[in-house]
């Protein structure tokens, strides 16, 4: 392998039911900073069936080139369909860099292309970089349970592959005047491997809005207590129009679910207010929210380290103060 030949950002423009997910913006936002570092382009590599009116919003938020792969096997998301199409767009363009959102999707895909194009691949990201002086992708994330942070480097391979979990990265504003370039890419598909066959969607009911795209958060951790603690957050987030969230402390015991856990192994939120209430703040769980713009804590421990990341901290009990401040906001 000749890594010289090896050029450009690529990016995996996830979409569902037609709709780019936010990560995908996330990613082009990092991808725009890599490429300018590398004077290089960034191309959106987008993958569906009848989603070309999509390319627009690629390249308003940092795509040079948009690589279409229309075909019907695309329009639901199976292992096979996709990483066939990816791989034949690699083995086409040979690009330096490609990234994928750690979404279920990406965490299912990322794995088998590295594996198909025999190199490495680097999980839940948290900051990506390049090393001026080789030009290598440092990738950094979280290790030994999020105690320290490792920076990995694919040196010998291309291309260098990671996955960034949604709301790590910043998206860039969408600049309609952007110009970029829409490439048809036709793939020969091996359909004799298409083992998979989705028959039918059904969609849980959930009335509950994503925590990765609530604005405001109320976040309960071991100090809530129970379920009947968690009404209280619940009435404080309703005055608010926000979302409740919780801690791994919480998760594990029962009284809220996993897609709710603000962490290293929940979610990575950046709201615009995040009330962390009865949260100590281990480093697991600060790695999931200290990007929030305004951070208040609740805690009875006065030495709790949430308080070293919040704007703001009161000292007491929460079962007190949070029905106080739900009252007082109503009026």
């Amino acid at each position: 392998m000749n890594i010289a030949d090896y050029k450009n950002v690529y990016v995996f423009a996830e979409q569902r039911e037609g709709k780019i997910q936010n990560v995908a913006l996330e990613l082009l936002g990092k991808a725009r900073d890599l490429a300018d570092a590398l004077n290089e382009k960034v191309c959106a590599v987008l993958l569906g069936s009848g989603i070309k009116d999509l390319a627009a919003t690629l390249i308003a938020h940092g795509a040079d080139e948009v690589l279409l792969v229309d075909d019907p096997s695309l329009d639901v998301y199976t292992t096979e369909p996709y990483a066939q199409a990816i791989k034949a767009v690699v083995d086409a363009k040979k690009p330096g860099i490609l990234l994928l959102g750690a979404t279920t999707i990406g965490r299912d895909l990322g794995p088998r292309l590295a594996a198909r194009m025999q190199t490495g691949l680097t999980a839940d990201c948290t900051e990506l970089d390049i090393e001026a002086e080789t030009r290598h992708l440092m990738m950094t994330r979280p290790a030994f349970g999020g105690n320290l942070l490792a920076t990995i480097m694919c040196t010998d391979h291309r291309p260098q592959m990671s996955t960034v979990r949604p709301g790590v990265m910043m998206a860039k504003p969408a600049d309609a005047a952007r110009k970029g370039t829409v490439e048809d890419f036709k793939v020969n598909f091996d359909r004799s491997k298409f083992r998979v066959k989705v028959e039918k969607v059904v969609k849980e009911q959930k009335n509950l809005v994503d925590i990765t795209a609530a604005k405001v958060l109320v976040s309960g951790g071991r100090g809530v207590g129970s379920a009947e603690g968690f009404k209280k957050l619940e009435a404080l987030a309703q005055v608010l129009g926000g979302e409740v969230s919780s801690s791994r402390a919480m998760v594990d015991a029962g009284v809220t679910e996993h897609a709710r856990q603000v962490g290293q192994t929940g979610k990575t939120v950046r709201p615009d207010l995040y009330f962390a209430l009865g949260i100590s703040g281990a480093i697991q769980h600060l790695a999931g929210m200290e990007g929030a713009d305004l951070i208040i804590a609740v805690n009875k421990d006065k030495f709790a380290p949430i308080f070293e990341v919040a704007d703001m901290g009161i000292v007491g009990d929460l079962h007190k103060i949070v029905p106080a401040l739900t009252a007082a906001l109503k009026k």
